[in-house]
């Protein structure tokens, strides 16, 4: 190396270092590329330099750092005539012939270059030639470097190779200042995304709720925000009214998700945020026609608000369930004796929003599910719902879970000036809409005010007659019963029983005792009309074996099929037997007895 060289190589070993020092400071990657264009003027003496890189669809080449160009030439470029990125390296500008084949091109003098269409912008900038250079990374290339000169000028390949050689360097540069870039973009966005959760967790701790949450949310979008349960009902809304054809496509469904379905993501023009809850999908967040407008930012904000939206309706399930417990607690201590009219059973009642002094009805609702007893989780699920239904009453009805039935004393004043049956009917109806329900009967007592216990051993037992009946999916009340209905408001099971066992006691202990099915086959006779041919269509058997237990019950009850008397007789013992079965075991106990 001679005198000559040493000082052109510290200027490129100054360059270099200036580039690595640039990078290594955090400097943005647009300082960093104006640098790498500033540099590559400097050591090469060109009149012009320009860094170009892809755009985000990698279509056009545009220019993203410069040295001399002016800004209006670069802004005419970018806008008007980027540099169209061709499929390969036979055609198009240099800068995409160079991008494309990763290889350095060079052009003397453009105005001798017929497909050379920029050739007014360079007139107006003042250059006559270009040498364009890939920037090539371990990855591939990521952009060009182009020297411009004001004057005709051949590149030789000494000039050449001292571009590419700086390219090199540029590149690494480059890439280096992505990556940071990256990371300082990833670090604010957490950083911001953590104020965010911060500020929507601080309006659900200071009590703002779900209302407090979605206007939060609507401020930090800038757009309407809809907040809904599983069952299509607005917990919140904030921000304008939505379209009318975006309020019809708002709709939750069975709360199921799709697997590996993202928390947020669009359904047609909408943006919706599940928010999940032990699993499933408990409610949903609507942004209203902003599909495909979603900046990551705001997408962090969504996720942060499905999570503190299942945290606050964890919180008011929780209290909700507190609540029902107590309301629980309440009705069995009615229903095994307590004073209604106590002072503490009143202040009780009086802080869950129940007036016991006034005269109330009892409702019983009997659930079932695929043919069978409805099971506690789908029991409690209806629970909820008629809940919902009680908290809209006013006066508010005590509605609870009392052993296997949906039991609700009901103010008379609730249930409107005419009857007692649309309160029942309007419960059934919102029960047996509950997920996992299959029918519903509900049974109604006569009003009652202190005494609640005998009330409800009346609608029970009113359950037990309606279902020997066949009576199921309505509303029964005590009229519906007929003779069965009085003699429930008699409250006297033992005597009943007695009445009951003086004409069928034989044969109910004969059903005990041989494992037979007398008392049904009677049971089925008497509702056939007398019918023995409809009674074994009714029992499945064959005429002749439902004559011969006809015969097996005459023998045993002394009563003589063929006379009315007798056949009366029958069937009131029949009733009773129901009527004591229904009041002499009103919890669910055992008889016995088989009834």
């Amino acid at each position: 190396m001679d005198g000559r060289e040493a000082p052109g190589l510290r200027r490129w070993l100054a360059a270099v270092s200036a580039l690595t020092a640039a990078v290594n400071a955090g400097t943005g990657l647009r300082d960093v590329l104006d640098l790498v264009a500033a540099t590559a003027k400097e050591l090469l003496g060109l009149d012009f330099c320009g860094v170009l890189v892809p755009d985000a669809a990698e279509r056009t080449l545009v220019i993203a750092g410069w040295s001399g160009l002016t800004e209006e030439y670069v802004a005419r470029v970018n806008s008007d005539r980027p540099v169209p990125l061709e499929a390969d390296a036979t055609g198009g500008a240099p800068s995409s012939r160079a991008f494309r084949s990763a290889r350095p091109c060079a052009i003397a003098d453009i105005s001798r270059e017929p497909n050379f269409i920029w050739g007014g912008v360079a007139r107006e900038q003042g250059y006559r030639s270009m040498l364009s250079v890939p920037l090539i990374t371990a990855s591939g290339v990521i952009g060009t470097l182009n020297s411009y000169r004001s004057a005709v000028h051949e590149f030789g390949p000494e000039e050449i190779e001292r571009l590419q050689l700086l390219a090199e360097h540029a590149a690494l540069a480059i890439t280096s200042a992505r990556v940071l870039d990256d990371l300082r973009h990833q670090r604010d966005l957490m950083i911001r995304s953590e104020k965010i959760h911060e500020r929507l967790l601080r309006v659900a701790v200071r009590g703002g709720g779900v209302e407090g949450i979605a206007g939060a949310l609507r401020d930090l979008l800038g757009v309407p925000v809809l907040v809904q349960d599983v069952r299509g009902e607005i917990l919140a809304y904030a921000g304008e009214p939505p379209a009318p054809d975006a309020r019809d496509l708002l709709t939750v469904g069975n709360g199921r998700r799709a697997p590996g379905a993202e928390i947020v993501h669009e359904q047609g023009r909408h943006v919706v945020v599940d928010v999940i809850l032990e699993g499933e999908v408990t409610a949903r967040v609507w942004i209203p026609g902003q599909a495909g407008s979603l900046a990551p930012l705001d997408r962090r904000a969504l996720e942060h608000a499905s999570i503190v939206l299942s945290l606050e309706l964890l919180r008011r399930r929780t209290a909700l369930e507190v609540e029902q417990n107590l309301r629980g607690d309440l009705l069995t201590d009615l229903l095994a004796g307590s004073d209604p009219g106590s002072s503490s059973v009143r202040d009780r009642a009086r802080l869950l929003g129940h007036d016991l002094t006034r005269d109330h009805l009892i409702l019983v609702a009997q659930l079932t599910a695929g043919g069978r007893p409805a099971p506690a989780g789908t029991i409690q699920r209806a629970l909820a719902d008629a809940a919902r239904l009680a908290a809209a009453v006013r006066p508010r009805p005590l509605v609870a879970v009392h052993r296997d039935v949906i039991v609700a004393l009901w103010p008379v004043e609730a249930t409107g000036p005419a009857a007692h049956r649309p309160a029942a009917d309007a419960l059934r109806r919102v029960v047996a809409s509950a997920h996992g329900v299959d029918d519903v009967t509900i049974a109604v007592s006569s009003p009652a005010q202190r005494d609640v216990v005998s009330a409800y051993r009346t609608a029970r037992g009113a359950l037990a007659v309606a279902g020997h009946a066949g009576r199921s999916g309505t509303t029964i009340t005590l009229d519906d019963l007929g003779v069965a209905g009085l003699l429930l408001q008699l409250g006297d099971p033992a005597r009943l029983r007695a009445y009951a066992d003086r004409t069928l006691g034989a044969l109910i202990d004969y059903d005990r005792d041989h494992g037979t099915a007398l008392l049904r086959t009677l049971r089925a006779y008497l509702d056939s009309c007398l019918d023995r041919r409809v009674t074994a269509r009714t029992l499945t058997l064959h005429p002749n074996t439902v004559s011969q237990r006809l015969r097996r019950i005459e023998a045993l009850t002394s009563l003589d099929l063929r006379s009315s008397q007798a056949v009366v007789d029958a069937r009131t013992a029949l009733i009773v037997l129901d009527v004591a079965e229904g009041t002499d075991r009103p919890e669910g106990s055992t008889s016995s007895r088989p009834f």
